[in-house]
Parts: structure tokens; sequence; C-alpha cells
């Protein structure tokens, strides 16, 4: 029997998926919570270095994540160069100056206080790798034609959120960094009218003595509604 079916004139192939018993399912709905809840954003990172191979392994992971009209709008531009991600410090660190001198709000600036951000980010520097996620509102053919590419954010969105599962299972950290305005980000690293910068994330091991600030993640009542 073939492994093929040709529907509404496309092919499609066939899927199993592996079942378990319930109780096996409710333990392991409740080890990957388990899991999953230790992931942290981390500034303090180590330079020690990481295999090109890991980095590459996540970025297909990520590029498993579901898309609008399976389009896949996304670009991982993957920076290790020194001199390069001094430059991306420098560009950060002036827009992060000029948020944090006026543009941010005192409701915002007082959120972010618990926090212990501020404008400096030598993260940028140290991490041995700068994962920078762009958006890609439309594609461009050969001939400069312009296709569209659909539901961009929330694709982007749900590829990222599989970047940072792979990198916390990979045994790595990562920090969501979102310098803004991120123009300077298509300038430097030279990236097409189509491309837009979405999510500049560090990614490395934590230093040896790390800390991170002391949050709670809002309790399931807080955050689901059940309709029963």
């Amino acid at each position: 029997m073939s492994d093929k079916k040709i529907i509404k004139g496309h092919p499609f192939v066939s899927y199993t998926k592996e079942t378990f018993q319930p109780a096996i399912v409710k333990t392991r709905a409740k080890n990957f919570h388990n899991w999953l809840d230790n992931r942290r954003s981390v500034r303090d990172f180590s330079d020690k270095a990481i295999p090109k191979e890991v980095i590459e392994n996540i970025l297909l992971s990520a590029s498993t994540a579901p898309s609008g009209a399976h389009k896949q709008p996304w670009t991982f531009c993957v920076v290790s160069n020194p001199e390069m991600k001094t430059q991306i410090r420098e560009a950060a660190e002036e827009e992060e100056r000029i948020s944090y001198g006026g543009r941010m709000s005192e409701e915002w600036l007082k959120d972010l206080e618990p926090i212990g951000t501020d404008w400096e980010k030598p993260f940028l520097e140290i991490a041995p790798y700068l994962i920078i996620v762009f958006k890609r509102s439309y594609e461009l053919n050969e001939e400069g034609g312009k296709h569209k590419n659909y539901y961009v954010q929330e694709s982007v969105g749900l590829a990222c959120g599989f970047l940072l599962a792979a990198i916390h299972d990979a045994g790595l950290v990562a920090l969501t960094h979102t310098p803004s305005p991120m123009n300077f980000l298509t300038k430097l690293l030279d990236r097409p009218e189509n491309e837009k910068p979405f999510l500049l994330i560090p990614v490395g091991y934590p230093v040896k003595e790390c800390w991170v600030p002391d949050i709670e993640r809002k309790s399931l009542d807080k955050i689901a509604v059940w309709y029963d």
C-alpha cells in the first residue's frame, strides 16, 4: 500500500502518532511542564564555545513550527563573528540608551525595575552566538515579483517558541532581546526589503554563578478559562 495519497489534486502522506495510555499521558504532560518551567531568560552569559552543529539542529527544530499556508516566513541569521557582534551591541545600546532616557513611559520603566535591566547589553558580545530572527512579509522571485505570506507575525512567533524550547533542551540559555526600533539589524546584516527584524536572541551557556530575577509565573486559574 502506498504511503501517499492524492487529495483534491495534491499529494498527502500517511501520518501516525505514537499514543500512550492515559496514565502515561498525564505523566508526560506533567514532566514536560516541570522541565520547561525551569527555563529562564538569562543575561549573564559565558563565552564558552558551542559546536555549530548544535545551533544548526536548534534552527531545524524551530523550523518545524506551523505557519500560515506552510510558507515558513522566517529567516534565522546566526552571528558569531566578534566584530559584527560588537557592531550589533553598539547599535543596540544606542537605541536602548534613547529608550531608557525618555522613549519609555514611567510605567514601563517601573515594570522593568524588578528585572534589573538597563541600556547596557554586554551579553551581545559575550554570548558565542546571536540568532537574529527576521519575519518575511512576502517572498521575492528572481524577477522581483512579490508573493504574499500569511499570518506572518503568528507564524514567526510560533517558530521562536519552538526555538527557545530547543535551546533549553540542548542545555543552553537564551534571552529574547528586543531593542526598539530594530531597523539597524536589517542594515548591519544586509537583509532584503521583504525581511523585518523580529527578535535578537543571544545563545550560550550561563556563567558559573548566574543570578536571575525572583519571579513567579501566573497560576493556571489566572491564564485559563474552561467551558465544560
